[in-house]
């Protein structure tokens, strides 16, 4: 008996078609919210690095 001939619980269903799922598009939700994050640990860009690099064209 291999693992195609073995029946399949529910929740065995749903983590195969969410596997499928997120190798087509991709992680939508993150594994934890926002408020579980820490603060400190942020990624990406401060606001000061967008305004440092502002184009001259958006100047105030």
């Amino acid at each position: 008996m291999n693992d195609n001939d073995r029946p399949q619980s529910n929740g065995d269903q749903v983590q195969r078609r969410r596997r499928s799922l997120d190798e087509v598009f991709g992680e939508v939700l993150p594994a934890t919210m926002r408020d579980e994050r820490d603060d400190g640990a942020r990624g990406g860009f401060s606001d000061d690095w967008y305004r440092q690099n502002r184009p001259p064209h958006h100047e105030q």
